[in-house]
């Protein structure tokens, strides 16, 4: 089956193996597969790894080592100075040695020297972090439990296997903890609850099963399937989600490229657009061009013309282009990017590409995620409270006893009662309670029930579940400390303080009992005793933000980052959390409205609003490029799958270690440190490397450009050459080494109060005022020596 996957431009088909087979029973997706439960045979499964490849997702990888030395030369400035020493041999030493005379390479050394020195510089650091990153991802588990059999007939036995080596039809068996290796279809579950967060950004593990469900089967019907849907199908798990609760047997329905987090991963493998760096580095280079291509047939024409010796004169002028250059500044450009990334390295922050430190200072808008980078990406109990909403440790204290004692495998919600339970001060655990029974919890009834019994052998039954389920089967609730019948009126006033608190982005679950007559006690249980509930109170949970992201979006916006939000969660959950910390939500874009509007239109509201909500992948993206479109240099921040194209597509992209690898491998900077402070010490590190290369540049261009109109209008007045090439270069070599010390020098704090960015413009402006001025120096000084 082909799927089409909707987006604004055009509909592109998406080979979706997943999508079909969730529309089928698991017989049937079993012999379309061509295996069975026992899982496939050792050859079976070789022929089709030879047939379909490796599992694994195409993405960019670090290039060879040769590849990267070659790279860091990848520079204009370097171009430059290249066709430089290209001129000064040709003129230096390949026309006077063709001539019998002894050629000078001077002039090529000291240039070439320059450039390697430059190249190396760079080639080090990046290869370095290159090496930092790669062994962040080998920390990473790698391996899938598969059930393979040798020869048909035999039963099949689970073994560990590289993911790499998984294949279509292969049985899987999935736990808590266990990254999802490939797409799958479920043929068992138990339990089972999955997070997608590197998908969809949602913070709250979704429950998967083996049946049935209604998008599975709408999509038998409509073969228009878009994102969100596909991700929403409740038997399908998806590659490089993970299992937080529950186990699972399933069959690989589709690996590699074919999987969903390949066809993603697709779209981000090529060529990097532009920084806001390199525009800044190609616009300076070519301002320095212009100067060259202006003054030198002036210089050329005003000595030939005066002196006559045109051959002369030419030599002269391609000195005076040698002259115009900032020599060193690849070299300076170079040490101080090093120097920052070092500097950085030892607030465990890994700089992949040198440019990235630069860039992070000219960032004036900050893209965030939300789940993981705004977020701890955990689940916390956050209220537990009576029916009239005020806190009640007895409510606690039943919850605790519904998570304790339940055998089965504890999901986010039991694991955040117990542990709020265990650091609750004051909050004692109930003693001399013992478990009796359990009810399991299921999709269906979507509720867990706990028998217990006191030291009396009192049976108590401890039900926590979904509001709507737990209010149809109770009958009365807890007032005051009185039990009161719950009629339609208190019905319909829970379901609105539910209702509220999800609206706040909680999700709520509701606790009841009931207690059991010693007549009717028993040694086992069913569904069937969950009747004639009295509700008890409400449990709210919620993924809480870090405690460093309120600070690090101040210290951020203090120092003139604007921050915006992009998430694929919803935006209730969204506003709260950035009300959390400090920013003001405003009235939040929806990924629907974006798919509306046309670029310009996004254009013009990106500036205007603060959070983006349920969007996927490419519309992060093009909210980015609306931004870049503005003139803005924009940084994204963020750690999972749906995080990929932005970060590649950001001018800076940031990740975390417990990110995803395309996402690391997408970024530009890693953060090794849960704390976001490093962000703002990351900014100004690069506005301090940006200043201290700014120096070198304004000084040294302005006093070259000084130095070449000194000697242009001395030519007009005297009969020889005022200076040799030799000389002027010489001259802007001994000045050039002087600036070596610049990438410690110190920053003024009024420059590091906001983003900084290259300006060829001012640059030349600057050349053009300071240069003349300090001619004024030389000029009398040739007058004094005439």
């Amino acid at each position: 089956m082909t799927v089409q996957i909707k987006n604004r431009n055009k509909k592109s088909t998406l080979s979706m193996r997943a999508a079909q087979e969730a529309q089928n029973g698991i017989a049937e997706t079993l012999v379309n597969l061509n295996t069975t439960r026992e899982g496939l045979q050792e050859a079976q499964a070789n022929a089709r790894l030879e047939r379909d490849g490796l599992n694994e997702v195409t993405h960019d990888k670090p290039p060879h080592a040769l590849i990267q030395l070659l790279m860091a030369f990848n520079n204009p400035f370097i171009y430059v100075l290249a066709i430089l020493a290209g001129i000064s041999f040709f003129t230096d030493y390949w026309l006077p040695t063709s001539h019998g005379e002894d050629g000078d390479l001077t002039t090529v050394i000291i240039i070439g020297t320059m450039v390697a020195l430059s190249g190396l510089v760079r080639f080090w650091q990046e290869h370095r972090s290159a090496k930092s990153a790669e062994a962040l991802k080998a920390m990473v588990r790698t391996t899938a439990t598969v059930v393979r059999r040798e020869h048909a007939g035999q039963k099949g036995t689970p073994r560990e296997i590289p993911m790499r080596e998984l294949v279509v039809g292969d049985i899987v068996q999935l736990y808590a903890g266990d990254m999802i290796p490939a797409d799958v279809r479920l043929i068992e579950s138990r339990d089972l609850f999955i997070s997608q967060a590197v998908l969809t950004g949602e913070a709250l593990p979704i429950e998967k099963y083996d049946t049935l469900g209604d998008v599975a089967q709408k999509s038998a019907h409509d073969k228009a399937v878009d994102n969100e849907n596909l991700l929403d199908m409740p038997n399908i798990c998806f590659m490089g989600t993970n299992v937080v609760s529950g186990t699972a047997q399933a069959v690989v329905v589709a690996t590699g490229p074919r999987t969903y987090f390949g066809s993603l991963a697709k779209a981000i493998v090529g060529t990097r657009a532009q920084t806001a760096f390199d525009r800044g580095v190609n616009s300076v280079s070519w301002l320095l061009i212009r100067f060259m291509l202006v003054m030198v047939p002036v210089v050329f024409l005003i000595n030939g013309l005066m002196k006559g010796e045109w051959w002369d004169a030419l030599l002269f002028a391609l000195a005076v282009a040698v002259g115009l250059t900032p020599e060193m500044l690849p070299m300076i450009v170079s040490a101080n990017l090093a120097k920052g990334a070092v500097a950085m390295a030892k607030r465990k922050v890994v700089v992949k590409r040198l440019n990235a430190i630069q860039n992070l200072g000219a960032m004036d808008v900050l893209c965030t995620d939300k789940t993981g980078t705004l977020t701890q990406d955990k689940i916390i109990l956050e209220h537990h409270v009576d029916t009239h909403g005020q806190k009640n440790q007895s409510v606690l204290a039943l919850a605790w006893l519904n998570s304790h004692y339940q055998s089965g495998i504890k999901n986010l919600m039991d694991q955040a009662v117990i542990y709020f339970s265990e650091n609750e001060s004051g909050f004692v655990q109930p003693q001399g309670y013992s478990k009796v029974d359990e009810m399991p919890f299921d999709f269906v009834r979507r509720r867990l029930s706990i028998v217990v019994k006191d030291s009396q052998s009192n049976h108590l039954l401890v039900c926590k579940g979904a509001v709507e389920e737990m209010l149809s089967i109770a009958t009365h609730m807890e007032e005051n400390g009185k039990v009161i019948p719950l009629d339609d009126q208190r019905r319909d006033a829970m379901l609105a303080m539910a209702n509220d608190y999800n609206k706040d982005g909680f999700r709520v679950l509701e606790v009841a009992t009931r207690d059991i007559p010693k007549a009717e006690a028993k040694r086992l249980y069913s569904t069937a005793d969950e009747h004639d509930l009295i509700i008890r109170g409400f449990l709210t949970f919620l993924d809480p933000p870090k405690e460093s992201a309120g600070p690090a979006i101040a210290a951020l916006m203090d120092i003139g980052v604007a921050v915006k939000v992009l998430t694929g969660d919803n935006a209730i959950v969204t506003t709260r959390i950035c009300r959390q910390v400090g920013l003001e939500p405003g009235e939040p874009v929806l990924g629907p409205q974006i798919e509306t509007l046309s670029d310009t239109a996004l254009q013009q509201l990106v500036e205007e609003r603060t959070v983006f909500a349920k969007l996927t992948p490419l519309q992060k993206s093009r909210v980015l490029k609306a931004l870049q479109a503005n003139g803005h240099t924009v940084g994204f921040l963020g750690d999972g799958i749906n995080d990929a194209p932005a970060l590649r597509d950001a001018d800076v992209g940031i990740s975390v270690d417990s990110g995803t690898d395309i996402a690391k491998e997408s970024a530009d900077i890693i953060l090794l440190e849960k704390s976001l402070m490093v962000l703002e010490e990351g900014v100004i590190k690069g506005r301090e490397t940006f200043g201290n290369i700014m120096k070198y540049l304004n000084m040294t261009a302005s006093s070259n450009f000084g130095n070449v109109f000194s000697v242009l209008v001395a030519s007009a007045f005297i009969p020889f050459l005022p200076m040799l090439a030799i000389q002027l270069l010489l001259q802007n070599l001994m000045y050039d080494i002087s600036q070596l010390a610049l990438p410690w020098d110190k920053t003024d704090k009024e420059f590091l109060s906001k983003p900084r960015k290259w300006d060829a413009r001012n640059i030349g402006r600057f050349m053009v005022w300071i240069g003349p001025t300090s001619s004024i120096f030389d000029m009398t000084t040739f007058a004094l020596m005439w």
